[in-house]
């Protein structure tokens, strides 16, 4: 996944630090992430969901804000208001960029800064809040002890996460302020709201108000035991491709063309997961799916392994043979189902020394419909002429090359 890494001014003229993460193959949509309070871009979540949202065609944007991580300023000085200046700000850098962001998400009081800056934004299309309070003032609970020194001396030091921060008067009137009412109903774009019932710092209340508050299209979706900072890789890649799925129900994508030799486009398969062997597959601009080996050989059962990938192809191209002979013909065919067995494991024949030898595929057809035993048997021939058959029974050319 390759990552751009640059600079843009924030709200008060600092340079913001942001990673750009894209994707391997085609361009779908490009997302703004916002992080929770007082976190940052390279937080676990934060950097999970990017990269899996990427491996499915959405580039993400996420950058730390003013006085945060490796952005410039102070973070005594900013508000509520200024982070969703800040977001503004990253929506512009993306534009000036080329690339125009369609999707919101935030997490935690990212996410409600994504409801307020949606209603100043254009081409947005979806906004996703994970873990978000209702309203911003919740993020108080986490100093309360704090606020008589903030009042009274204008700010003070605060320990939260184990790091000290230092929290300023204006910052607690700015959320004590901030309703998110107006912006809910006025939000020109479809909602989903992740949230997990056992969220120990945003209760679970929030979700029911902000998903009442917004007008359809709306969704909500429960993250079940998913912490708040979701910080198991399982419920991030959980949260990436739940938002992948959804969004494409309402962000505009633009898929390019295939390029020119290519008459289904390129398959690509990128590494997923490095300590294991998942793999994710984009073929052309909409489709994608995982590869994985069984937890038997270090895998994590996700996808089909590669042989399985083999056997499908094979089954597939048998029945749409099928159909589009029996098609042609009029036959009465109702329905037909391939089932095919494999005499090799993968990962077997993947290790250093193992044998070759000549592959076995069983190819069980199943045909429904009033067929004779003419008709019967002549689409039992016409299985045999599928191209992957053919492709499989020939002898086939391989060219590799070493990308620059």
């Amino acid at each position: 996944m390759p990552t751009e890494k640059f600079t843009f001014p924030g709200h008060a003229g600092h340079d913001l630090a942001a990673r750009l993460d894209l994707p391997d193959g085609p361009h779908l949509a490009t997302a703004l992430f916002a992080h929770c309070f007082t976190c940052g871009k390279d937080i676990a979540a934060a950097r999970r969901i990017s990269a899996r949202l990427a491996a499915l065609g959405i580039a993400v944007l996420r950058f730390d804000f003013t006085g945060l991580g490796h952005s410039d300023g102070d973070f005594e000085n900013t508000s509520f208001t200024s982070n969703v200046r800040d977001l503004e700000n990253a929506a512009e850098a993306l534009r000036d960029r080329g690339y125009p962001p369609a999707l919101l998400i935030g997490h935690s009081l990212g996410g409600a800064a994504v409801i307020k800056a949606a209603s100043h934004l254009s081409g947005i299309q979806a906004v996703v809040t994970i873990g978000a309070p209702a309203d911003p003032s919740h993020v108080i609970e986490n100093f309360a002890d704090a606020l008589p020194g903030i009042t009274s001396e204008g700010a003070a030091d605060v320990c939260l996460g184990g790091r000290p921060f230092r929290i300023g008067a204006d910052f607690v009137e700015d959320v004590q302020f901030t309703q998110l009412d107006e912006a809910l109903k006025s939000l020109n774009a479809a909602l989903l709201v992740l949230h997990a019932p056992r969220d120990q710092i945003v209760s679970i209340d929030n979700a029911a108000t902000l998903f009442m508050g917004a007008k359809h299209p709306k969704s909500f979706i429960t993250l079940d035991d998913s912490d708040h900072l979701i910080s198991r890789a399982s419920d991030a890649e959980y949260v990436a491709e739940v938002i992948a799925t959804w969004a494409a129900k309402y962000v505009n994508l633009a898929p390019p063309a295939p390029p020119p030799g290519a008459p289904e486009g390129i398959v690509r398969v990128s590494e997923a997961d490095p300590r294991g062997f998942l793999q994710d597959i984009q073929s052309g601009p909409k489709h994608h799916t995982v590869a994985d080996e069984p937890l038997a050989y270090g895998g994590t059962n996700k996808g089909m392994s590669p042989y399985g990938f083999l056997s499908a192809g094979l089954g597939a191209c048998t029945s749409m043979t099928i159909r589009m002979y029996a098609r042609r013909k009029g036959w009465p065919l109702e329905h037909v189902r391939v089932e095919v067995s494999h005499d090799k494991v993968h990962a077997q024949d993947a290790e250093t020394g193992a044998k070759n030898r000549i592959d076995t595929f069983r190819r069980e057809i199943h045909l429904t419909g009033n067929l004779d035993a003419g008709q019967r048997q002549r689409l039992l021939e016409v299985a045999d002429r599928c191209p992957v058959h053919r492709t499989l029974e020939s002898s086939s050319q391989i060219e590799t090359v070493l990308a620059g």
